[in-house]
């Protein structure tokens, strides 16, 4: 059986809805829906070492993944990136057990392949005609890449002041480029109107069931990389939050089938001083997040003024006992040079500010020497070569 997918789920009510029509928010509370699987099947026809003979992208997991028929599956060869052992960082940190998940050696460089992988595959596999998608940039690329493999059109929009190399990335692979004078919010709200108007398919993050699918398989990854194993803090770069939901999503699944034991790591949300809703909600001890004003940050996927799963992000960091915290943008800055030359990661602004957070945390005496501690990369420094001054 290649998916064992039974249903879609409302995250606040639970109402269930059938996987094989297209979905984009639940229809009852007009909240995010959550692909579900049928894992004691699952739990008594398949064990764990399967995965071991499989290729190494995300494919390989394809049992908790929503696509139904392999034929329909649309990959650039996304997911399987390394776990790497820090080398000078733990040393200097005095951490034995500090690692850094690059996601920057995904196809189109982030980790956007992954949720971007599986939407575009599961909506091929229902029959839809094109995309809209709104970003603040690499989501653009990873977006016009797939829908190219795919052969389906897609129109994205894009605020105007995102990095020239995701606008140059997502003409190149034939996307419709369209520039907003605004926010991702801003875009988000032109994307949607002409999904509903057009009838495309709106990727918008959190807005449709299957990006947090993909970027569930990190937390797949994580833990066999670990030996079946499940880490003890993830830091994680916070904008729409799909990362953290999804491996969330993917650490529970792995413990409802007893592939692995114990409890979910701590989830550290690590956002921009200049837009961090997150942070603020989280410090309020509030359920959810107020907009936040005049976001601006050189980390484009950092500045998601209003994350629409505000409510499950803030779940998370409270069920994991975590937290949340903001960094400088100078701040992000210093530490892409620092990893970068310390550890041969070629690390963005927003996979840099993780190590911001946790310099912070262990200050504060967060962690235990021995703690195993991910440093979640989400992409690489190629699309944000303008930050690194030729010394």
């Amino acid at each position: 059986m290649y998916s064992y997918i039974s249903h879609l789920e409302c995250t606040v009510c639970k109402k269930h809805f059938p996987h094989n029509e297209i979905s984009t928010i639940s229809e009852c509370c007009s909240k995010v829906l959550f692909a579900k699987y049928d894992l004691e099947k699952l739990k008594n026809e398949v064990d764990k070492d399967v995965f071991k003979s499989r290729d190494s992208n995300m494919w390989r997991f394809s049992e908790l993944l929503p696509v139904t028929d392999p034929d329909k599956v649309v990959t650039l060869g996304e997911g399987g990136t390394p776990l790497l052992r820090t080398n000078k960082l733990g040393l200097k940190l005095d951490l034995n057990n500090l690692y850094i998940k690059d996601e920057g050696l995904n196809p189109t460089g982030t980790f956007k392949a992954r949720g971007i992988g599986a939407a575009v595959s599961k909506a091929n596999e229902l029959g839809v005609k094109g995309f809209t998608m709104p970003s603040a940039g690499n989501a653009a690329g990873a977006v016009a890449a797939y829908a190219a493999r795919s052969g389906h059109p897609v129109k994205v929009y894009m605020p105007q002041d995102a990095p020239s190399a995701n606008k140059k990335e997502s003409l190149l692979t034939g996307a419709e480029l369209n520039l907003v004078d605004g926010l991702i919010s801003d875009a988000g709200r032109i994307s949607s109107a002409v999904a509903k108007e057009e009838n495309l398919f709106d990727l918008s993050t959190l807005k449709e069931p299957y990006r947090a699918e993909g970027k569930k398989t990190m937390a797949l990854e994580i833990a066999q990389q670990l030996g079946w194993k499940i880490p003890d803090v993830i830091v994680y770069p916070t904008g729409g939050g799909t990362g953290i939901i999804g491996m969330h999503k993917g650490f529970n699944e792995l413990l409802e089938l007893g592939w692995v034991t114990g409890k979910q790591p701590k989830f550290i949300a690590v956002q921009a001083e200049g837009c961090q809703p997150i942070v603020k909600a989280f410090n309020d001890n509030k359920t959810s997040a107020e907009t936040w004003q005049n976001a601006a940050t050189i980390a484009d996927g950092l500045r998601v003024p209003g994350p629409f799963a505000d409510y499950i992000i803030l779940d998370i960091l409270k069920e994991t006992g975590g937290t949340a915290l903001s960094v400088s943008d100078s701040e992000m800055v210093d530490a892409m040079y620092e990893i970068s030359s310390d550890e041969g990661v070629v690390i963005c602004p927003e996979g840099a500010a993780t190590l911001v957070g946790l310099r912070k945390l262990l200050n504060e005496g967060w962690f235990k020497k021995d703690d195993t501690i991910i440093l979640l990369n989400t992409g690489s420094a190629y699309k944000y070569l303008e930050l690194i001054s030729e010394k």
